[in-house]
């Protein structure tokens, strides 16, 4: 593991566009501390891979592998790995207070099965061998609604087929918005790729073990619907 300065914002590359907005926010007393002690063991600076990266040397072990792609405050994350202790979770956020309430969650559950990744998903991934993710979630993504940021979206044709290469055979792709719009250009883009399978047809029934987060009830409150799309790689 590596430490990091959470004050410094990220490099730019001027080479990618970037699918996410770098965001700061305050942390409580209990996220600082939780931050500071676990991070090193925990944590990985993504802008530090000078070289492939090793799965199993995150976890000191081999395990199957979800990969979670924004797990913002961390619950949805935390609650899954508690509930799928034979699989590891690799969380990627990049907003400082989300990764460091996840550490806190991790440590108040007793958390073995959960690292921390701070930095642009696409670069680890693209770091990581193929075959070694048993799944990817995408839960609601931001959706850079307006056309011309439709570019900065993760849900497109080469990030797919990078994500899905990723995969074992038989692994899944799965993503969740509440953006109707969104919702469907992923699942056009998801379809034409293929090497993945529809799971459901179209749009999946809300999955049982996907935990509701606080963006979701925000979401359903004001009346927006949830999407979700399970696709298998062949």
């Amino acid at each position: 593991m590596t430490s990091t300065d959470f004050s410094a914002a990220p490099p730019a590359h001027a080479s990618r566009i970037r699918t996410f907005h770098p965001r700061r926010g305050r942390m409580s007393d209990r996220q600082r501390d939780a931050l500071a002690r676990l991070w090193p063991a925990y944590g990985l600076e993504i802008d530090d891979l000078d070289g492939p990266c090793d799965p199993a040397a995150l976890f000191g072990r081999r395990a199957p592998l979800v990969l979670e792609i924004g797990s913002g405050m961390g619950d949805a994350t935390a609650a899954m790995a508690a509930a799928d202790p034979d699989r590891h979770y690799l969380a990627v956020e990049v907003h400082t207070p989300g990764i460091a309430n996840l550490l806190d969650l991790v440590e108040r559950h007793g958390l073995d099965n959960v690292r921390v990744a701070k930095g642009d998903a696409l670069d680890l991934v693209r770091a990581m061998p193929e075959g070694c993710l048993d799944a990817v979630h995408v839960f609601f993504p931001d959706p850079w609604p307006k056309a011309r940021h439709h570019k900065r979206r993760i849900i497109q044709p080469a990030h797919v087929a990078l994500l899905r290469s990723r995969l074992v055979p038989g692994g899944t792709l799965h993503c969740a918005t509440d953006w109707a719009e969104y919702a469907e250009s992923m699942r056009e883009t998801l379809t034409a790729d293929p090497e993945l399978v529809d799971v459901h047809g179209g749009f999946a029934p809300r999955p049982a073990d996907r935990p509701v987060t606080k963006f979701e009830r925000r979401a359903l409150t004001a009346g927006r619907e949830i999407f979700d799309l399970v696709h298998r790689r062949r």
